[in-house]
């Protein structure tokens, strides 16, 4: 048996969310603010994309859901360490994309082994889970670099 394509994962603005934590209120405070994101998971409120609460983190979708905590560090590590520019930014993007992935394609694969007689093959995992939102998740981390210096400005204003 195998995963649908697209099944288990939905689309949706978290990773343009995340990615603005990150790049936005820097490593620590985006890491942080996705931790706290997950711990109102972890005790049950429905925030997660299906508004399953705390049983979203026993699902397919799991390791996105922890994977935005070093999406949204390694997007902010590098916007910090270098980001004057937009496509910086945006390779920044780029790269806690890439992180964002490995989490959940990892996850996934780990829950299809799992919860499928014959297990699934990291191409199923891929296909499930990643390709069908790559050129999104791109162009998400593009909207997000660009967004990027005026959150930042709006927040020194506060």
């Amino acid at each position: 048996m195998t995963i649908e394509i697209g099944g288990p994962v939905p689309f949706t603005l978290q990773p343009l969310a995340v990615l603005l934590a990150g790049m936005v209120l820097g490593a620590r405070d985006g890491a942080m603010s996705m931790v706290v994101y997950v711990a109102l998971i972890v005790v049950g409120l429905p925030y997660d994309a299906r508004g399953l609460g705390t049983a979203a983190l026993m699902g397919p979708t799991a390791g996105f859901l922890i994977g935005f905590i070093p999406t949204a560090f390694v997007a902010g590590v590098l916007v910090e360490r270098g980001g004057e520019r937009v496509w910086q930014r945006w390779l920044a993007g780029v790269a806690g994309i890439i992180v964002l992935y490995v989490c959940g394609v990892y996850w996934l694969k780990a829950y299809g082994n799992i919860h499928f007689e014959n297990g699934i093959t990291w191409a199923e995992a891929w296909t499930a889970g990643a390709a069908p939102f790559l050129v999104f998740d791109l162009a998400k981390a593009l909207i997000a670099a660009a967004l990027t210096e005026g959150g930042q400005a709006f927040l020194r204003k506060r």
